[in-house]
């Protein structure tokens, strides 16, 4: 009989990385022929279709108890962790869940954080003793969760994000204003958009690298593309603050030709062709503790070169020579590798050749297989009586 998996989640259409993340992985897992249910947590009750089962609305008096009810219908429960897509300080609510369920839990951790405050370390350390096995996506973020949380290795499996292989398909022309122009690479920066991203640092890379080349030579700069919509949360406490300074700045170093900004959500077909449109994908992020990226991910599943910040996961992923690394917050440095990019032979090719190789362990079926293979295996393990 097939595994039957209830996952507790953000869900679309909620627009967030963990929400695409779920419903990628859950789509592949019912193509395989496991039995799939989710819990979609949720600000305010929406309509809803399968395979969504139930809300969670945060606040709701009885929310935790209704959802723990729903999970224990199925064989695994399968709990996607991000501090703030959970209701309390920090996202402690769902500890009322775990603390009861009667089936084995999966937790998949989307954050480890070196220095959680204390609240942080707590709740987490919640979910790790209610936890039957613990995902990570890297072994970055293992090794944090084995020297932070005092947790058994042998409870921690790390499974890639997980991309849909974006290689090989024909190219079709993107939805929206073409982003070619003759001659020009095309650069490409996508995701939901925040501080934090470092959009300006790439901006003032650009300028640098066009200060650089002189006015004789400005006809090789690339083409820089900034691609999605503020991110929800953000918009309703900042407006678009964020994307109009990155607007402003472009037009003060003189990029308003250079540049360009679309702010559309993109997903599936759409996001695909703007990924395979672009030349060379730069992610100039401010973050030095982030261990999951699923736009990195894709990126490199799509076969194609990346420049990136030294975050962990790039680390881990380009050290092999699938991208170039650059320190957080340095322009200057983000000049010097788009100039490498643009002059050295080969460079892109052999760094687009390199993200093919890694493409297969990171495509969804593979990504899936193992969550189920993970999940079988906890069938047999007997499961704890409920507190």
């Amino acid at each position: 009989m097939a595994v039957r998996l209830g996952f507790l989640s953000t869900y679309p259409p909620t627009q967030c990385g963990i929400a695409t993340f779920s419903q990628a992985l859950l789509s592949q897992l019912r193509t395989a022929g496991a039995h799939v249910g989710v819990v979609r947590l949720v600000d305010e009750r929406e309509p809803s279709v399968p395979p969504v089962v139930h809300q969670w609305v945060a606040g709701s008096a009885r929310g935790a108890a209704d959802v723990r009810d729903v999970l224990d219908r199925y064989d695994i429960a399968v709990l996607q962790h991000e501090y703030g897509i959970f209701g309390g300080p920090d996202g402690e609510d769902v500890l009322d869940v775990l603390g009861a369920l009667h089936v084995p839990v999966v937790t998949t951790l989307h954050t480890v954080l070196t220095s959680p405050t204390r609240n942080q370390h707590r709740v987490l350390a919640g979910i790790v003793e209610a936890s039957a096995a613990l995902v990570t996506m890297t072994e970055t973020a293992r090794d944090r969760l084995i020297a932070g949380w005092d947790v058994d290795p042998a409870l921690v499996t790390v499974i890639a994000h997980g991309a849909v292989d974006n290689r090989a398909a024909a190219h079709v022309p993107s939805a929206g204003p073409t982003s070619r122009r003759a001659g020009r690479m095309t650069v490409l920066t996508w995701g939901l958009l925040s501080k934090g991203k470092g959009i300006e640092w790439a901006l003032r890379g650009l300028a640098e690298l066009r200060d650089r080349v002189g006015p004789d030579g400005s006809g090789t700069l690339p083409l820089y593309r900034i691609v999605g919509q503020t991110h929800p949360r953000v918009l309703e406490r900042e407006g678009e603050a964020y994307r109009d300074s990155l607007i402003a700045l472009a037009a003060e170093l003189g990029l308003t030709d250079d540049v360009e900004f679309d702010g559309r959500y993109l997903s599936g077909p759409d996001l695909r062709r703007v990924v395979r449109d672009a030349d060379l994908i730069l992610l100039p992020y401010d973050s030095r503790d982030q261990v999951t990226s699923g736009v990195l991910t894709e990126a490199v599943a799509a076969g194609k070169p990346v420049i990136s910040t030294s975050f962990p996961h790039a680390v881990e992923l380009l050290s092999g020579g699938a991208g170039l690394l650059v320190p957080q917050g340095d322009h200057r440095a983000i000049a010097d590798a788009l100039g490498r990019v643009l002059t050295v032979g080969g460079l892109a090719d052999g760094m687009a050749a390199t993200s093919h190789l890694l493409a297969e362990t990171l495509l969804w079926p593979a990504v899936a297989g193992r969550y189920a293979d993970l999940a079988t295996s906890l069938l047999a393990v007997p499961v704890r009586a409920a507190v």
